[in-house]
């Protein structure tokens, strides 16, 4: 009796750790203090990398001649990153001093890590059809690297996130970020998980639960303040998105 007891207490210590809200560094842990990084950069995946957090998040957009970025976008400095060619954004540092990175130099650097995975944000572009090559430029890239299973994409477009569904290899992670589909929808679409702001969550908070009966993941971002963070993990948000990791990282006592 006594070894099904501890049986069952190892069990149950197991699906709770599981089942413990992870943390995602917005735009790499580009916050650390003392350090001089900034948003979607190297260094600030390495950082984040460096934190042991489930995931880093960075934005991919694509340049007037298809090169893949990281950038947030729409502007690098004066530059429309859409509209421009690589070579000129480029040649202009990021504000730290930093080269703008390429998509290559990112999954590289996260190939290094095998616990932080890299969350792909799929900036919306202006036609479908641009979208698609973009969906399908980035997937290529992520399998050329072998990262498929290190990846998981996030996006504002519901097309791009039907593209991916489309195109992607089964069991790959895709969450929608708009906020305007209702978890019965998100799983309908193919979609693997809801990623809506903290404003949206706060309305329809019963779409957590909603989200896991349906097998749904849920992230909210970008949630800094103390008492917004303590809020996602007391209603039991999968994940939570912010410039904060140290702070949350605190409140879940790691």
């Amino acid at each position: 009796m006594k070894k099904l007891l501890f049986l069952a207490a190892i069990i149950f210590s197991a699906s709770s750790l599981m089942a413990q809200t992870e943390v995602i560094a917005h735009r790499g842990f580009h916050a650390k203090q003392g350090a001089n990084s900034a948003n979607n950069t190297i260094s600030a995946l390495q950082h984040a990398q460096d934190l042991g957090v489930y995931g880093s998040e960075v934005d991919i957009n694509e340049t007037k001649d298809g090169k893949l970025v990281a950038v947030h976008g729409p502007n690098h400095q004066n530059y429309n990153v859409q509209n421009t060619d690589f070579a000129v954004l480029r040649a202009t540092p990021v504000h730290n001093g930093e080269k703008l990175p390429t998509l290559e130099e990112y999954l590289l650097q996260a190939k290094k890590s095998k616990k932080t995975k890299l969350i792909i944000e799929i900036k919306s572009h202006n036609t479908p059809e641009r979208e698609t090559r973009v969906v399908k430029k980035i997937l290529d890239e992520v399998k050329r690297l072998k990262m498929t299973k290190h990846v998981e994409y996030i996006a504002f477009s519901k097309h791009v996130c039907d593209e991916v569904v489309k195109y992607a290899p089964k069991k790959t992670k895709i969450a929608y970020l708009n906020g305007d589909l209702t978890p019965q929808q998100c799983k309908e679409n193919g979609y693997t998980g809801i990623d809506y702001n903290f404003g949206t969550m706060k309305k329809h908070p019963e779409w957590i639960q909603q989200s896991h009966d349906l097998g749904l993941t849920v992230n909210i971002w970008t949630v800094n303040n103390t008492n917004d963070l303590q809020w996602c993990i007391d209603n039991k948000a999968d994940y939570i998105t912010t410039d904060n990791p140290i702070e949350a990282n605190r409140l879940l006592g790691k």
